[in-house]
């Protein structure tokens, strides 16, 4: 392609150089600049891309995005903020894919995974092709892209929006987080749906505090970026977005909202109920446990009927879908208890999933978790009192330490597990944990392995080491 069709896409304040370049790709990082690539400069979190231009000029770059004028002799496009101009390029350069498919954005602490993978199955149901991106992966057409960010880079992003659909997908369900709208990775985008599906305390070591976290999230539901809002009424920030936002939609159980449910009835295989769907009435269930799984459920019925798909499918779709990898994902049963694996590392994550436990435990419950390292640490004490509050026995462990030593993240989570006075043990080692854990198992009792999910790897000093909960605890129980 050349350049001068891609300075289509942006503004710019200054271009030296010809437009007659050729540019072959896109890229952010000096280090894997190929021959014949564009590359893109702007100030990082700990380096400042314009440093390496000569480095990515020398390894053949074609041309540079740049926001000052740099001492190099390939063609400059001078803009206002690099970063901002990543996603308009990548969306031409790879022939606006996005306009060629229907695509959901899922905003919110918790849930989006989730309410991708019930999105998917209900369109599978109903004929539909359909792709999902997100924590757990991309995948589409029979193929599948381990996952690197809940949300990837423009770049990448459009990339394989373009393969979509030359694979035939329709409909795609994408997980958007905070870091992504913050960082203006779907700029350009327009959404078919924009579902909210809560805020809760998360990232803070990012961001400076909640009404700035707050308002990224509603960034999704900004400036027509999305046709139809589908937004919980039940959250303090979806009550105020409701109010806020253009064609949007509710769901609920508390507070008056457009799509609601009746009749629930939570069992340790899954959950039951009677949906309100827009004045229709049908009877639904979900394969996964839990009252938060309801409001998953709702918000991907809710969307699904916008999009025109037949109340029976919705219904289909969701009970087809067995499970969502670590996500309160019923991992084994031994000893006569159940064994659980979830994701959910954040208080209001923890405190859901350890209520849905409470409800359906007729033995001891038992909580093993651990908090990341390098991030959020105020919610380590928080956590550590809400294992403890709705738990009979915790185990704290190690997550992600990251460049931290885990045993001063055990001590900070152990804080809150003392203010409640309940009993507890510390085991650094998570595999060690687990073990333990589950020899402590007796008929009638529920594990709940808590903070990784559906993760295959622990990091440790900037390395990724293998490891994953299901595995950890088939291998330890022998199956």
């Amino acid at each position: 392609m050349k350049l001068g069709a891609l300075l289509k896409a942006i503004p710019y304040k200054e271009f030296s150089g010809s437009e007659d370049v050729e540019v072959c790709g896109l890229c952010t990082d000096s280090q894997k600049v190929n021959s014949g690539e564009l590359f893109f400069c702007y100030k990082g979190e700990n380096f400042d891309s314009h440093d390496f231009a000569s480095e990515a000029a020398q390894s053949g770059a074609s041309a540079i995005i740049c926001e000052k004028k740099l001492d190099c002799v390939i063609p400059q496009i001078i803009v206002e903020d690099g970063r901002e101009a990543v996603a308009p390029v990548a969306r031409a350069f790879y022939g606006y894919p996005d306009k060629k498919l229907k695509i959901v954005g899922i905003t919110g602490t918790n849930g989006k995974t989730t309410t991708t993978y019930m999105l998917e199955s209900i369109f599978k149901c109903a004929g539909k092709s359909a792709g999902v991106i997100g924590t757990l992966g991309i995948r589409y057409a029979d193929k599948f892209v381990s996952p690197e960010l809940t949300t990837p880079d423009p770049i990448f992003l459009h990339n394989i929006l373009a393969d979509m659909v030359k694979c035939g997908v329709e409909y795609v369900f994408m997980e958007v987080s905070a870091h992504a709208l913050y960082f203006n990775k779907v700029d350009g985008l327009t959404f078919e749906v924009g579902i909210f599906t809560n805020c809760t305390q998360d990232h803070l070591d990012f961001f400076e505090n909640m009404q700035d976290y707050s308002e990224c999230k509603k960034l999704l539901f900004k400036d027509g970026r999305c046709k139809f809002a589908v937004i919980n009424s039940d959250d303090n920030l979806g009550k105020s977005l409701i109010s806020e936002t253009k064609n949007s939609v509710s769901y609920g159980l508390k507070n008056p909202a457009d799509v609601f449910a009746v009749d629930i009835e939570e069992k340790i295989n899954g959950t039951s109920f009677v949906i309100n769907l827009f004045d229709e009435l049908y009877e639904m269930s979900v394969n996964i446990p839990a009252l938060y799984n309801v409001y998953n459920a709702m918000s991907a019925a809710s969307c699904a009927k916008i999009l025109g798909i037949e109340t029976a499918f919705i219904a289909k779709g969701l009970n087809s879908l067995k499970n969502v990898s670590g996500r309160l994902e019923k991992v084994a049963r031994y000893n006569g208890a159940e064994i659980f694996v979830d994701f959910a590392h954040t208080p209001d994550g923890l405190e859901q999933s350890l209520t849905a436990m409470r409800k359906l435990c007729r033995g001891k419950l038992y909580c093993l978790f651990g908090c990341g390292g390098n991030r959020d640490k105020t919610k380590r004490p928080i956590m550590g009192e809400i294992a403890a509050k709705y738990s009979d026995f915790c185990i704290i462990t190690s997550d992600n330490p990251r460049y931290e030593d885990p045993y001063e993240i055990i001590t900070q989570i152990a804080e809150g597990v003392k203010a409640c006075g309940r009993k507890y043990v510390t085991v650094t080692e998570r595999e060690t944990a687990t073990e333990y854990a589950v020899k402590l198992l007796s008929p009638g009792d529920i594990l709940l392995v808590a903070g990784k999910g559906g993760e295959y790897y622990q990091e440790i000093m900037g390395i990724k080491h293998s490891y994953n909960d299901n595995e950890v605890i088939r291998k330890i129980i022998g199956n």
